[in-house]
């Protein structure tokens, strides 16, 4: 049975333009990785922004806001996944977004190891219940004293300060004989 966190759904009703990546976790060794998911996010982003034609400066102004978002929110999903997924599992990564009248909507989907699944759920109901504004604050301070960033959650506030994203995740267990549990992160972002 699936467990969700935030808000989280799978109507997709409305037509959509949309693309699908697919990464293997296993393939590239995590650094030589950074560069692959920098330059996918790029790409998702040069993808959507064709979306809005125009050469007006608004027009030119919206593609490029637009760019930015994309790149930025594919970069950190990417970027949380590969770090974050079960290697062994043998389960691949995905990223897909969506394109619709007013709003992206944004899916990755990776495994998770088990010993990292109720932190992780914890972390999310506080990200859900608490002010995001003062944690925002507090990660980017203890970020600035620390180098473990490791596991700050600052793409997520960021996603949420900057661009408004409404955030959600959907947690299965799709093999109980091997324990595998994928997450998939949605992110949604108004036009």
């Amino acid at each position: 049975m699936a467990q969700i966190f935030g808000s989280f759904t799978e109507d997709f009703s409305e037509r959509s333009e949309f693309l699908v990546l697919g990464f293997s976790p296993s393939s590239l060794p995590i650094q030589l990785r950074w560069r692959t998911n920098g330059l996918s996010a790029d790409f998702l982003g040069d993808y959507v922004k064709n979306f809005f034609p125009g050469d007006t400066s608004a027009a030119l102004s919206k593609q490029t806001e637009v760019r930015s978002a994309v790149s930025f929110v594919s970069n950190e999903l990417l970027e949380n996944a590969m770090k974050y997924s079960d290697k062994s599992s043998g389960q691949p990564i995905n990223l897909e977004v969506h394109l619709f009248k007013e709003r992206l909507i944004f899916l990755s989907k990776n495994s998770l190891p088990q010993d990292n699944i109720p932190s992780f759920q914890t972390f999310l109901q506080e990200l859900m219940t608490g002010e995001i504004e003062e944690m925002y604050i507090n990660q980017v301070e203890k970020s600035a004293i620390s180098e473990d960033t490791e596991s700050s959650g600052l793409g997520y506030l960021t996603m949420m300060m900057d661009y408004e994203a409404i955030l959600g995740w959907k947690f299965e267990e799709i093999d109980s004989d091997r324990f595998i549990t994928t997450v998939t992160t949605m992110v949604q972002l108004p036009l």
